[in-house]
């Protein structure tokens, strides 16, 4: 019991841990001790500190880059946790079902057509379409289970790829190079406006997900069981999916499309502190936000350019999702 105290504990605080730690990682190398006394004097005003150039390394370029990669790891992560509790199937997360590529074709779509729309609406529109869609689809065979929900995400999401395809072959050149290099997933555009706006709609999106979080573990057994504890599935199940759509569509409309992070941490969280989601959402959004954040810092510290963050989630996502699929028989939830 006390050491399962102390892994959520350490996961709790990993995403500090991670931020404080890629501050001062990067191409441009900052001491620790430097990173310390900026922030310090952006708090207190230290007597005799002169501005210096690492100070806009610090505050105009890491920090804001490090809290949005948080961010979006929670709302990634956040988002991933719910859907597989609500569908009962631990192979399902926003890139699988098809939500990460709807909201990419919303986001595009605004890109090269309609700059005077806001990109987050447009994102959530077609986010909560494309997972709308592929529940439908899988409701066709009856019982949505494992199975028909992957195929129909896979449908989807090839669907809204294929719709950003011609996006890309109709928009022209200039904004072309925009559309690509986003679709890819980068944090390389950070700023404390984009900040401001992300944080605002992802809390808000994730907050009912925190606070109902324990229904999960009821619907998780079953729709049968979970009515028979006075649970209303319908309704929760559609507050749940919007507010993980949401989540997504605003973390798709500041970096793109950033695949597998809901898939792998909340398995890797729950492995480590088990099924019950009380615990296992918020731990899951603590442990997105730091896999994000190294993510992140890996792809912008690797090489002299900046390597899109999504090929590095990729990379690493790919053969998680076939280790999930060996262990696919052995897993408690639906088949």
């Amino acid at each position: 019991m006390k050491n399962d105290k102390t892994v959520k504990l350490l996961i709790m605080i990993s995403p500090f841990l991670a931020a404080w730690i890629a501050v001062f990682i990067g191409a441009y190398g900052v001491s620790p001790f430097l990173v310390l006394k900026i922030l310090l004097n952006e708090i207190i005003s230290l007597p005799g500190f002169q501005d210096i150039p690492e100070k806009a390394i610090v505050l105009d370029i890491r920090l804001p880059r490090v809290i949005l990669a948080g961010l979006v790891g929670v709302a990634l992560s956040g988002s991933g946790v719910t859907l597989q509790g609500i569908f009962r199937n631990p192979l399902v997360d926003p890139f699988i079902l098809g939500v990460s590529a709807g909201a990419a074709f919303g986001c595009s779509l605004t890109i090269a057509f309609l700059p005077f729309l806001p990109i987050q609406i447009m994102a959530f529109v077609f986010g909560i379409a494309s997972v709308i869609l592929t529940y439908a689809i899988a409701r066709t065979q009856g019982e949505v289970s494992r199975l028909p929900l992957i195929l129909s995400g896979v449908v989807i999401s090839a669907f809204f790829t294929a719709l950003v395809s011609i996006v890309k072959f109709l928009v022209d050149p200039h904004k072309l190079q925009n559309i690509v290099f986003w679709l890819m997933g980068s944090f390389s555009l950070a700023d404390w406006r984009m900040i401001k706006i992300s944080a605002a709609g992802i809390v808000a999106s994730l907050t009912p997900v925190y606070l109902m979080r324990w229904r999960m573990n009821a619907m998780s057994m079953g729709e049968e069981e979970a009515k028979f504890l006075g649970i209303n599935v319908r309704r929760d199940r559609m507050i749940f999916l919007i507010s993980s759509t949401l989540a997504v569509s605003l973390a798709v409309s500041v970096s793109g499309v950033i695949g597998w992070v809901g898939l792998m941490v909340p398995h890797l969280i729950r492995m480590m502190t088990g099924p019950d989601h009380k615990s296992l959402v918020p731990l899951s959004m603590a442990g997105g936000a730091t896999f994000m954040i190294f993510a992140d810092t890996v792809a912008r510290s690797l090489t002299n350019f900046d390597i899109p963050v999504g090929i590095i989630t990729a990379l690493s996502g790919a053969p998680f999702f076939v280790y999930l699929m060996k262990k696919g028989g052995k897993e408690s939830w639906g088949k």
